[in-house]
């Protein structure tokens, strides 16, 4: 089995988090869960808490950029939750562009007749899942 290790994925919003790890050899990603803790500083706390406990060595944070590739004021929250995330783990934080993950998520729950409450709690999730997927293919395309 290969040694790279656990990253946890998130997709940050200022009501729902969503959370996704991969298997230590860097194959697969899997959504974990929506959570809501309250306020940036919580989520931060809760996302370095989850990291530690499941022996992550990266966490992957969606950057949301406008379709042009510029960044807007949304791109300016998520620095921000990074930069608390950061001084509460010694565990390196990257960025990874999240365009279009949240409309491919609601295609998917879609195409899977999700609806209602389910749906909102789980679009987060798929998201952060559809993040840290495109992030290890991006890995294994840059290794070649």
């Amino acid at each position: 089995m290969s040694t790279h290790g656990k990253y946890l994925a998130v997709d940050y919003g200022d009501v729902r988090t969503g959370l996704a790890e991969c298997d230590i050899s860097g194959m697969l990603a899997t959504g974990i869960a929506t959570v809501k803790p309250g306020g940036m500083k919580n989520t931060a706390v809760l996302v370095a808490n989850e990291a530690k406990t499941r022996g992550c060595v990266k966490i992957v944070v969606g950057l949301p950029k406008n379709m042009d590739g510029s960044e807007g004021p949304r791109a300016e929250t998520v620095k921000a939750f990074i930069e608390l995330l950061k001084g509460e783990c010694d565990i390196p934080v990257v960025t990874y562009d999240e365009r279009m993950t949240t409309m491919v998520a609601y295609r998917y729950l879609g195409a899977t007749e999700t609806f209602g409450k389910k749906r909102k709690d789980s679009v987060d999730t798929l998201s952060a899942e559809i993040i840290l997927q495109d992030y290890l293919d991006f890995e294994k395309r840059a290794q070649k």
